[in-house]
């Protein structure tokens, strides 16, 4: 197994191969969800149906589904959090992936703040807490919340 892996990291045809086909896997998931109706199927989150109580992701799979369709102000309703945070995600992975893809190292994760990444995980943690307040204006942060005022 450590052979394969060595053989990846040294052959940049074989990395480039891998990131096409992670690529076309993307791609054929983004035109399933773009099908996928999530307001007549719902993608069911584990979290909330064990707790009741909505996880920093809930409505993500609707608000990126409206994304899909160009809805930017019905993904925020969704989503407001992932809605921002979706194009910093995509940035980093695109650049994380090219970087793999041409040197077969890893020059991105050093560049990148822990202090950044700390706050983030704050922010994400204090808006899965927020959004489980039962009292206005905290209900606005629950899944399709904000569609009341929007």
């Amino acid at each position: 197994m450590l052979k394969l892996f060595d053989r990846i990291q040294q052959n940049r045809n074989i990395r480039i191969a891998l990131v096409l086909c992670a690529g076309a896997v993307a791609v054929v998931g983004a035109v399933y969800l773009y099908f996928h109706n999530p307001y007549s199927y719902p993608l069911p989150c584990i979290f909330y149906s064990v707790t009741g109580l909505y996880c920093p992701g809930c409505g993500a799979g609707r608000a990126c589904y409206s994304i899909l369709h160009l809805e930017f102000a019905d993904a925020f309703c969704y989503n407001p959090l992932m809605t921002i945070l979706l194009p910093l995600i995509g940035l980093y992975i695109m650049a994380r992936v090219f970087d793999w893809m041409v040197t077969g190292g890893n020059h991105i994760d050093r560049k990148i703040s822990v202090r950044l990444l700390a706050w983030i995980l704050g922010i994400t943690l204090l808006f899965g807490i927020l959004r489980n307040i039962p009292v206005y204006p905290f209900t606005l942060l629950a899944p399709g919340g904000l569609a009341q005022i929007l």
